[in-house]
């Protein structure tokens, strides 16, 4: 294996949603319910949300500004939950917020014309395009070495904000949900309001910073473009430029953000469901998407649909053998709508495609079965 992941040998399913102990950084207690359920108890019942609120608000007018300058970034693609980080703090805590967004790989059409809806509504944005050779190349390497070719674009979504708030003289930047405690992180993370520098690239970059593309023959200016230099994180310890989750002020709901999106920001969902889930209104921007989760699923026997599962049977919206249901359905779907995209963007052909993908299957996950690859264990297994 290219990327070495530290996974349990023994697979084991939380008993209250459906994620497995294969997904990095998560944590089982001894009654086996995974540290994404136990956050989200914590959330019902271990929040007083009105004080978070409180602290938002003194947060707000801390930064806000009556100069007509802008006073915190967000980063959006024009997709439900920046929509609706957006819209919050424009609208019901006068803030005067800079949209930035990083481009996909290759956008689709629903993303595209959400963008401009939410622009349309009421927004200043920023989109930045990187080059497209170096995107290119850089998105091949990560799928060889890391089985995700996602990571070029996860470097330019968390480090462009901080570069156009240094450019703008902005302190503020607002992300959406802290995913590692809302998807299954260490609970000790479950109170932060913002991120550390070292947790920032453990939980976002994987820990792998960008300058390590450079054995790729990538020069040293163009990976820059992609992460944070050391003298552009001292410029953000210098002028003290904070990140804060909004999910730390508002109880996070992925479903409740899509309503208010649409709304408020005109936002749509896809016309059919997302390949490998049974959802249709997250991440629909790029083409790449779907090999992101596929990915997950060849690495870790967790796929799209499993995540969204799990999600939604901790907001209450469905019950566990509901969520096993969906899994066993759509689970592991391989997204063949853009594939040949994925190929030529990539400039690899279909065997390549598969000796990459298979030197990613872990030996305890997976084995074949006449010639065929199968997955050993299984959410419903027990049932």
């Amino acid at each position: 294996m290219s990327k070495s992941y530290v996974l349990p040998t023994e697979v084991k399913y939380c008993t209250k949603c459906v994620i497995s102990n294969q997904r990095p950084r998560i944590t089982f207690d001894e009654e086996g319910v995974c540290s994404a359920c136990r956050f989200a108890e914590h959330k019902q019942s271990g929040i007083d949300w009105q004080a978070r609120e409180r602290e938002l608000v003194d947060l707000c007018n801390k930064y806000r500004r009556d100069d007509g300058c802008y006073d915190v970034v967000v980063p959006g693609s024009g997709g439900k939950d920046s929509n609706y980080v957006a819209h919050m703090l424009i609208n019901k805590y006068g803030m005067h917020p800079l949209v930035v967004t990083w481009a996909p790989h290759i956008y689709t059409d629903i993303g595209r014309k959400n963008l401009t809806s939410f622009i349309d509504s009421g927004f200043d944005n920023i989109l930045i395009t990187p080059n497209g050779e170096i995107h290119r190349m850089l998105t091949k390497a990560a799928f060889i070495e890391m089985g995700d070719p996602f990571q070029p674009f996860i470097f330019g979504q968390y480090s462009a904000p901080f570069r156009v708030a240094l450019q703008y003289d902005i302190q503020l930047v607002f992300y959406g949900e802290d995913g590692e405690v809302e998807y299954g992180g260490a609970m000790d993370k479950a109170d932060r309001a913002s991120l550390g520098y070292s947790d920032f690239v453990a939980n976002r970059f994987s820990s792998i910073y960008p300058e390590s593309f450079g054995k790729y023959g990538i020069p040293e200016n163009e990976l820059k473009k992609y992460g944070l230099s050391e003298s552009e994180l001292v410029q953000i310890k210098d002028r003290d430029i904070r990140q804060h989750f909004f999910s730390y002020y508002h109880k996070w709901a992925p479903q409740e953000n899509y309503y208010y999106s649409v709304d408020n920001c005109d936002f749509e969902a896809n016309p059919v469901r997302n390949e490998g889930t049974f959802s249709k209104y997250a991440s629909l921007d790029d083409k790449l998407d779907g090999f992101h989760y596929y990915l997950a699923y060849i690495k870790f026997g967790i796929g799209r649909c499993t995540s969204d599962a799990a999600h939604e049977v901790r907001d209450g919206l469905i019950t566990r053998e509901e969520a096993i249901a969906l899994v066993k359905r759509f689970d592991g779907e391989f997204p063949k709508r853009y594939f040949k995209d994925f190929l030529e963007y990539c400039g690899i052909d279909e065997d390549e495609f598969d000796r990459i993908i298979d030197n990613f299957r872990s030996d305890h996950l997976w084995g074949k079965v006449d010639g065929e690859w199968v997955l050993k264990y299984h959410v419903w297994d027990d049932e």
